[in-house]
């Protein structure tokens, strides 16, 4: 279990409100450093004259560079470790995020996307760190910690939702309206980033314990969990495909601005929900069981648009798939928790976080090119659908490391029967 300090009140209040700051990060790095550019993208698409294939490659580069990000954490981490890194990631991020309004040249804004990608990679995955062992000081409500902190996306989705749009409409007869849209978002990345200056330090504190003559040596090896990861990384194909181009489909469906408004402020209120509908499960199944439930739900969600422009099949899975996506991200961190000591927990969430971002570069390139093609958006959206469908399968293989809940640094886990 996680030394957290005596002098600090840790109550259930108290860790649930550093949890909720903590949220703050989640924000940032996902909901609005990654999925914002979904509401611009039909309006940078029209003023800029891209096709599907360059508007997908906006986030592709940005899942580059959350893969460059995921690659490097291991090494930050050992040399300036989560609390600093959280805010760092979030100052840069940030920045860039603000940068992105002052170009109209794909090149320099496909640059200022990938250094984001790796900027927010450092926050989400410092806060996913920070968030497990919080989440140790009141076990019994470790799942929901968790979710909570992964739920935070929600807020940034939420916010996105309902600025966005109106900024467009302010803007509208101003050049390249939607510069000002990235400018506003920017502020809103630096109130979060404020907002995590307390669950910043307080959470420094909170350190796994070694024991006197343990085995420090990192255990974690990549073919222990190799089911997981692949499920994981199908889902950074499936899920990112919907997030970015969802906005694009409903569009082209005919749908105004006040409904577009309105369902994706609904998914960002789904996703903070979707911290108490699967805390539960996040703390009861320990192998893959979760990840591939949750997967197969999403490949659902993403499926039902393309069969029906009316408005009820659009907004229940747009609902479903916000109650169910960021859930997923945070039954990976449940999974390394419960297989791994404390001491590793920062290789393994980095690992999962490395095969999120090759789907995530895979994803919205592929979608594009689809959707330049006959069938158009609609095919596209049937391959992320696929893709979860496979992530389920793959997923449902993964088995518990360990029986034990409670490991210690020196003990190795065993390697499950059905690793390769």
């Amino acid at each position: 279990m996680t030394t957290a300090p005596s002098h600090l009140p840790w109550s259930e209040q108290y860790v649930l409100r550093l949890a909720l700051a903590l949220s703050a990060g989640a924000a940032l790095s996902l909901g609005i450093t990654r999925f914002a550019y979904g509401l611009l993208l039909p309006t940078m698409r029209a003023d800029l004259g891209w096709s599907y294939t360059l508007a997908g490659a906006m986030n592709t580069v940005n899942a580059l560079g959350y893969l460059l990000g995921a690659m490097l954490m291991p090494r930050l981490l050992r040399l300036y470790g989560p609390s600093r890194l959280l805010w760092l990631g979030a100052v840069l991020a940030s920045s860039f995020m603000g940068l992105s309004g002052f170009f109209t040249d794909a090149g320099p804004l496909l640059l200022q996307r990938l250094l984001a990608g790796m900027a927010s990679a450092l926050v989400f995955i410092a806060g996913g760190l920070l968030a497990a062992r919080l989440g140790t000081v009141q076990p019994q409500r470790s799942g929901l910690v968790i979710g909570l902190y992964y739920g935070g996306t929600g807020f940034g989705i939420v916010v996105s939702a309902l600025l966005v749009p109106q900024v467009l409409v302010w803007a509208g007869q101003q050049a390249h309206s939607w510069t000002w849209a990235w400018w506003a978002l920017a502020m809103v990345c630096m109130l979060a980033t404020v907002l995590l200056l307390w669950p910043a330090r307080v959470l420094q504190h909170l350190t796994p314990p070694v024991a006197a003559g343990a085995n420090t040596t990192n255990l974690f090896r990549w073919r222990w969990f190799a089911f997981a990861l692949a499920g994981y990384g199908m889902f950074g194909v499936g899920y990112i495909g919907y997030m970015t181009f969802v906005i694009a489909l409903l569009r082209e469906q005919g749908a105004g601005a006040t409904s577009i408004t309105v369902f994706y402020a609904l998914l960002g209120l789904a996703v903070l929900a979707s911290s108490r509908i699967w805390a539960g499960l996040l703390d009861r199944y320990k192998g893959g069981q979760v990840l591939a439930l949750l997967n197969a739900l999403l490949g659902l969600a993403t499926l039902l648009p393309t069969l029906s422009a009316h408005w009820a099949v659009i907004l229940v899975p747009g609902l479903l798939f916000g109650a169910v996506f960021l859930s997923l991200v945070a039954s990976t961190t449940a999974l390394v928790r419960h297989n791994l000591p404390s001491s590793d927990w920062g290789n393994g969430i980095s690992a999962f976080t490395i095969v999120f971002a090759f789907g995530q570069i895979v994803g919205p390139t592929v979608v594009g090119w689809i959707a330049d093609g006959p069938g158009g958006l609609e095919r596209g959206m049937v391959f992320s659908a696929l893709a979860l469908w496979l992530g389920a399968l793959l997923a449902w293989r993964q088995r518990p490391l360990v029986s034990s809940e409670d490991l210690q640094p020196a003990v190795r886990p065993a390697v499950p029967a059905s690793a390769p």
